[in-house]
């Protein structure tokens, strides 16, 4: 199988709400816009897609309608870790894991969107030698 594109949907209760959260802290724009669904994609990268879906339209199968994003992170991997989390920090964005730099590999902290779905903002940052090792040649940060 050939995956032609891949992004995460969100099964939200305000689809405008958390479709906002997106486009003001993150950079997105909607590409398609309803009521019910919006898709969206990164100013800065088209492959980058995002879409929100309210949990009760009637697309979503019965048995799973009225669920609720949960049980997610979404990681956003970007060049400077420290300016994003300051200027998330001056719109009173919640910082759930403060700002810290990671053995395995990353500098990081996670605040969440307004339906509760974790945000890791993430830099790459040499591992330890204890966990060089486990990543692949081709995927070792620098």
């Amino acid at each position: 199988m050939k995956i032609t594109q891949y992004y995460p949907v969100l099964m939200v209760e305000h689809v405008a709400e958390v479709s906002a959260f997106y486009r003001t802290h993150f950079g997105f724009r909607p590409c398609f816009e309803s009521d019910w669904y919006i898709h969206l994609q990164s100013i800065e990268d088209d492959t980058v897609n995002l879409a929100i879906l309210d949990a009760s339209h009637e697309t979503i199968p019965a048995e799973a309608r009225g669920s609720r994003a949960a049980g997610l992170i979404l990681n956003f991997e970007v060049a400077d870790v420290d300016a994003i989390h300051d200027a998330l920090t001056a719109a009173n964005l919640p910082i759930l894991l403060p700002l810290r730099d990671e053995p395995f590999g990353q500098r990081h902290f996670i605040t969440r969107d307004p339906a509760g779905v974790l945000i890791d903002v993430i830099t790459p940052i040499p591992p330890s030698e204890a966990f060089a090792g486990q990543f692949a040649e081709n995927a070792l940060p620098s």
